[in-house]
């Protein structure tokens, strides 16, 4: 094992691709712990009593929301033995194996009304009712993103050229991406 790389995952993506699902069977694959900046951001929502699209629109204005986001990633990625889900943890965490999911916003408002059932955190702080409205609010939540991304660090997180593995969710079922996530994980540790 290379004594500068971190036991740590850090996977990033576009909405709906499958983030969290990834993450948590990577880390349950691994035995690993983890986190989730986008939990995180929703619990952060909820008691500012906004919405997550509207807290990624405060966030514009107030750039301590995205420092609160970023403090609490770089705390984490002092651990080790972690899978950690966030847009920025590739950046605070750079000798972690990075991941990023790729997914067309067309499909992604399928999957995030789908989650949209069953994860009470994502009910809670998302509050969306049908696909159109999803997907407009995927749209505004990216361009956000990317914007204060790019305005507060000069990153392009979305750029694949920074990642070490790349994955089309759309090809690819949560089994598969799983496995693949930790074969290719093995393999860079172990390099």
């Amino acid at each position: 094992m290379n004594l500068n790389k971190k036991t740590i995952i850090t996977i990033n993506g576009k909405p709906g691709s499958g983030k969290s699902s990834a993450a948590k069977g990577s880390a349950e694959a691994l035995g690993f712990q983890r986190f989730s900046s986008g939990d995180f951001m929703r619990r952060m929502a909820i008691k500012r009593g906004v919405s997550i699209t509207e807290l990624n629109i405060l966030a514009e204005k107030d750039k301590q929301i995205d420092f609160d986001i970023d403090e609490e990633v770089r705390k984490t990625g002092e651990l080790e033995n972690l899978v950690i889900d966030s847009r920025m943890a590739f950046h605070w965490i750079p000798n972690s194996f990075k991941v990023y999911l790729d997914l067309p916003p067309e499909i992604a408002k399928a999957r995030i009304m789908e989650s949209l059932k069953s994860d009470k955190l994502r009910q809670a702080s998302e509050q969306e009712t049908d696909e159109e409205t999803v997907y407009e609010k995927i749209i505004a939540r990216l361009n956000s993103e990317n914007k204060r991304y790019m305005d507060l660090y000069g990153v392009d997180n979305s750029d694949p050229a920074m990642y070490d593995l790349v994955i089309d969710t759309n090809k690819s079922n949560l089994e598969e991406v799983v496995s693949e996530i930790v074969t290719k994980y093995k393999e860079w540790i172990n390099s």
